[in-house]
């Protein structure tokens, strides 16, 4: 789900490049809030099987908090908009870089998550080393990360789901 809903956010900021602050505000909000909601609802479902679930649970309430600070101050100024985002960004990598390095004992392909973990963060540099961008640059790299992330999970998930079936067989 958390893939889907990148993919779709992705797809919308990129169809339309000239949205405005206060539509960005609200959509960044909207999207961190959901992404928050359900990897915090995965951790809690997944924590007695998985010993490391904290990482999730961190990040998934990191997107919560600053969905809600996003919606309760809406008049924020741009640059304080790419703070919330950077932040964001690279909480969510590093907790999606640690959750690969526990996959790539249990399946091959975690590079995915590797991935989206690195664009992450590096997307969360960029907007705290360059605060100065444009609005319209802003919306861009941030449609281009939710896509590519979003795709990389969705691909995670097709493979994690496969390795369920493999190792399940009433699901065969």
């Amino acid at each position: 789900m958390r893939g889907v809903a990148a993919l779709i956010f992705g797809l919308l900021t990129l169809m339309n490049p000239a949205i405005t602050l206060a539509v960005l505000v609200l959509f960044f909000g909207a999207y961190a809030l959901v992404d928050g909601i359900f990897a915090v609802v995965t951790a809690i479902a997944n924590r007695r099987g998985e010993p490391h679930w904290v990482g999730l649970l961190v990040a998934g309430l990191a997107g919560i908090v600053i969905g809600v600070c996003t919606f309760l101050a809406p008049g924020i100024t741009a640059t304080l908009l790419l703070f919330f985002i950077a932040a964001w960004a690279i909480i969510v990598g590093v907790a999606e870089l640690t959750a690969a390095f526990r996959l790539r004992k249990i399946v091959t392909g975690e590079w995915m998550l590797v991935l989206a973990g690195i664009l992450a963060v590096a997307l969360g540099l960029l907007l705290l080393t360059r605060p100065a961008v444009g609005a319209l640059a802003v919306v861009l790299w941030i449609g281009a990360y939710a896509l590519v992330s979003g795709l990389l999970l969705i691909g995670l998930a097709f493979r994690l789901r496969s390795l369920g079936r493999l190792h399940d067989p009433t699901l065969a």
